[in-house]
């Protein structure tokens, strides 16, 4: 009997939880309400269904890189080598920087959170992290996430071990009376 009315209290609990969301999705319909997204887009909720991403009018070519590639050359184990990725937008709306993430955590892309205006420009700063790297040459890259598409920067180079000091061999001192 315990069993039986403990069943029927849970089905009328999951009821009135059902009404409950019912009732709410109904007022969302009704009062035209917004969803704020991360990147400061609203979006109205209309129908209960899961809003969808703004159109936009800006292309991959509308993010136009001066260079898409970067040779450090050679550079010493130690020190950061750091280099500059300049582009413009070239599109009629803001263009928003999602994510810039690197291949590997040696590579640390940075960039401006604030939208770039049509006409204006961008950077992207990467700086890779030399210390404890092996000699030898490196190939890494940069994958940007814009609201006009993917773009990936590339950055190589070679490391040259830092020089070790060395204490000379017969250094033992010699202590005359």
């Amino acid at each position: 009997m315990k069993k039986i009315i403990i069943l029927l209290a849970a089905t009328v609990m999951l009821g009135t939880v059902a009404e409950a969301k019912d009732k709410k999705k109904k007022k969302t319909e009704t009062t035209g309400e917004t969803l704020q997204l991360s990147n400061s887009t609203a979006l109205p909720v209309t129908d209960g269904a899961a809003p969808t991403a703004p159109t936009t009018t800006l292309k991959l070519e509308d993010m136009a890189f001066t260079d898409l590639n970067h040779d450090f050359g050679t550079v010493q184990e130690g020190p950061d080598a750091t280099c500059k990725f300049t582009f413009v937008n070239k599109g009629k709306e803001p263009m928003i920087i999602q994510k810039a993430q690197a291949s590997c955590g040696c590579t640390v892309p940075t960039y401006s959170k604030e939208p770039i205006a049509p006409g204006a420009t961008g950077t992207i700063d990467v700086a890779f992290h030399t210390m404890g790297k092996p000699a030898g040459p490196f190939n890494k890259s940069i994958t940007v996430t814009s609201n006009a598409g993917v773009k990936v920067l590339n950055i190589k180079g070679m490391v040259e071990k830092a020089p070790t000091t060395s204490v000379p061999e017969n250094t033992s001192m010699i202590k005359t009376n």
